[in-house]
C-alpha cells in the first residue's frame, strides 16, 4: 500500500504539471527573458504548484499507513505548506523583502515547533547540547536553505535533480544508519519532483516558480533536522549531501554582499549559471549536479555515517573541492 501511495503521487505530480502548463499557457503566466535570465524563450511558470499538492497529499496517507509520524507530519504540512503560499503569491504579485523574511520565519518557527527545535550536535567526539540557542541557530539554517534554493533554481532542471539525489542519498544513509523505516518521506518527495522533473529537465517545457523552489528548501531542511534528531551523524550527512547548493549560494551570496548590492535582486553571478553559459547550455551543468552529488557527495557522507569519517572532517573534505570549482567558475563576480 506505501508502495501505491508512491506511485499515486508520481502520477499526480506529472498530471498535475502538465495541467498547471496548459493553464499557464492559456492564461499567458509566462516567464518572459530578460537580461538577468538564463533561457531565451517565454516559458510558462508555476509548475512547482505540483510538487507542493502531490507531495502534501502523500504524507496523510503514510501516516494512516504507519510510515510516518504525525508530529513530522504536521511540521512538514504546516511549514511547507506556508512556505509555498507565500511563494504562490510573490510569483502571481510582489510581497516586499522584509515581509517575505517574515513569514520565511513563521514557517521555520511552526516547523521547530514540531520537530522540537535543533537536536545536539556531535563535534569532534563532544555533544553539544545548544538550547534556545539550537532553535535561533536552525531557524536561520532554514530560512537561509529555502532561500538558496529559490536563488538556485535558475537553469532548467537543476533545483529538480538536486532535490531527488539529496532523497536518494538521504535514504541510502538511512539504511546505513540502521533507519529504514524513515527512508518514506524522502521517497514521497523525490517521486513528488519526479513527476514535475520530466516537464522541467533541459529544455524546460514549464519552470518550477517560487512557490516551488521554496518549498523544496525549507522541506529539505525539516528532513534533515529530523534525520539529526535519529542519529547525530545524519545531520552531518545530511549537510554534506546538500553541498553542491550551498557551497555555490552561500559563496555566491557573500561576494555579492561585500560589494554592496541588494542580495535579494535577481542575478546571473551565480557558478552554476557561469558554467551553463561557459559550457554552451543547461543540460551539461545539470548533469554534473547529479554527477557531483552520487560520485563525489554521497560517498562522503556514508564514510560519515558509517563512522569511518569525523562529521565535521567529511564536511571539510566535501566543501573544498566546491569552493575551488565555484571560485574557478567565478561565483559571484560582475557578470
Amino acid at each position: 500500500m506505501i508502495l501505491g501511495v508512491l506511485l499515486a503521487t508520481l502520477l499526480l505530480s506529472w498530471g498535475l504539471t502538465f495541467g498547471v502548463r496548459h493553464y499557464a499557457l492559456a492564461r499567458s503566466l509566462l516567464d518572459v527573458p530578460n537580461a538577468r535570465s538564463s533561457h531565451s524563450i517565454p516559458t510558462p511558470r508555476g509548475g512547482g504548484v505540483a510538487i507542493v499538492l502531490a507531495f502534501l497529499a502523500g504524507l496523510p496517507a503514510l501516516v494512516v499507513l504507519g510510515a510516518l509520524d504525525s508530529s513530522l507530519m504536521w511540521g512538514l504540512l504546516g511549514g511547507g505548506g506556508w512556505i509555498a503560499l507565500l511563494g504562490f503569491l510573490d510569483d502571481h504579485g510582489h510581497i516586499a523583502a522584509r515581509w517575505r523574511l517574515l513569514g520565511h520565519f513563521g514557517g521555520a518557527a511552526w516547523a521547530l515547533f514540531w520537530l522540537g527545535g535543533m537536536p545536539p550536535i556531535e563535534l569532534l567526539g563532544e555533544r553539544l547540547e545548544l538550547s534556545w540557542g539550537g532553535y535561533v541557530l536552525a531557524a536561520v539554517g532554514l530560512v537561509w536553505l529555502l532561500n538558496l534554493y529559490n536563488f538556485m533554481d535558475g537553469i532548467d532542471g537543476i533545483a529538480g535533480v538536486e532535490a531527488i539525489s539529496v532523497c536518494l542519498g538521504g535514504a541510502l544513509l538511512y539504511w546505513l544508519g540502521g533507519h529504514v523505516s524513515l527512508v518514506w518521506p524522502l521517497l514521497l518527495l523525490a517521486l513528488s519532483v519526479l513527476g514535475f522533473l520530466y516537464w522541467n529537465y533541459p529544455p524546460a517545457r514549464i519552470f518550477m516558480g517560487d512557490a516551488g523552489s521554496g518549498f523544496l528548501g525549507i522541506i529539505l531542511g525539516i528532513l534533515a533536522l529530523q534525520a539529526a534528531w535519529t542519529m547525530p551523524e545524519l545531520f552531518w550527512g545530511w549537510l554534506i549531501l546538500l553541498g553542491v547548493f550551498v557551497v555555490d549560494a552561500t559563496y555566491t551570496l557573500l561576494h555579492r554582499m561585500l560589494r554592496g548590492e541588494r542580495v535579494y535582486e535577481a542575478h546571473r553571478s551565480h557558478a552554476y549559471q557561469f558554467a551553463s553559459r561557459r559550457l554552451g547550455g543547461h543540460l551539461p551543468v545539470t548533469l554534473a549536479t547529479v554527477v557531483l552529488n552520487l560520485l563525489w557527495l554521497l560517498p562522503v557522507a556514508v564514510l560519515v555515517v558509517t563512522g569511518w569519517l569525523e562529521g565535521i572532517l567529511g564536511l571539510f573534505l566535501a566543501y573544498v573541492p566546491l569552493l575551488l570549482l565555484a571560485r574557478w567558475f567565478r561565483a559571484g563576480a560582475l557578470e
